[in-house]
């Protein structure tokens, strides 16, 4: 009786984890191309016909070596971003690559990857970079960054970068651990959103004016995200 109810119980726990798990820990065939036009959804996308795949499905001519323009961001920055909606062939992958050039005194300014930890390399140049922990702490790691150097950014904690050099650009490429891994700049999302966040959750949250706040919110929050 004892062993009836003991397998019973390993029989339920396994059920109830198999249901928790809401994908597979690996790929079950050798890839799932991406059909954005497919009307099945799921979490990502649908898989192309396997005999309508070629080779162009895995392919795209970003040219990720030739210098981005940063002159029309404020914030000094331009982030040029692979991911499964410019590549389909990254559908169920779980990784994308992303090129980021730096104006001088250019930043990639505080934000969050949703589903993604991220993995910088610098190409070129100087970067003064970091990351916050989570409450309660907060603790912020920072390291300064020259040619060569690798940092690594853990899923979804608060992380930036900037280049201190007043008359150099700088490049950095960066992986990440998901075909969609997602990008929230604190600033535009809480002071750009739309419609906006009211002022009174904001000023308490800030503990400031309101006229602060409608100031912010006043101001272009853009994306650097080209």
């Amino acid at each position: 009786m004892v062993a009836s109810s003991y397998f019973l119980l390993t029989v339920l726990l396994a059920l109830a984890s198999s249901q928790a798990i809401a994908s597979d820990p690996s790929p079950l065939q050798d890839f799932c191309v991406a059909d954005k036009y497919s009307p099945v959804k799921v979490n990502g996308f649908a898989c192309k016909d396997p005999m309508a795949v070629n080779a162009d499905d895995f392919f795209m001519a970003a040219k990720l070596d030739e210098p981005r323009n940063t002159m029309h961001s404020k914030v000094g920055s331009n982030v040029t971003l692979i991911n499964v909606m410019q590549l389909p062939g990254l559908n169920t992958l779980g990784i994308s690559i992303a090129r980021i050039d730096y104006a001088p005194l250019g930043e990639n300014p505080p934000h969050t990857h949703p589903r993604a930890t991220e993995i910088l390399t610098v190409l070129e140049g100087t970067l003064y970079v970091g990351f916050v922990t989570s409450n309660p702490n907060n603790t912020l790691f920072t390291k300064v960054l020259n040619k060569g150097d690798v940092f690594v950014f853990p899923q979804g904690l608060i992380h930036f970068q900037f280049n201190p050099v007043h008359d150099k650009p700088a490049v950095a490429l960066a992986a990440l651990s998901s075909q969609n891994p997602g990008a929230i700049t604190i600033a535009n999302a809480v002071f750009g959103s739309k419609p906006p966040i009211s002022d009174d959750v904001l000023a308490k949250a800030f503990q400031v004016e309101k006229g602060t706040i409608d100031w912010l919110q006043a101001q272009f929050w853009e994306n650097n995200h080209y």
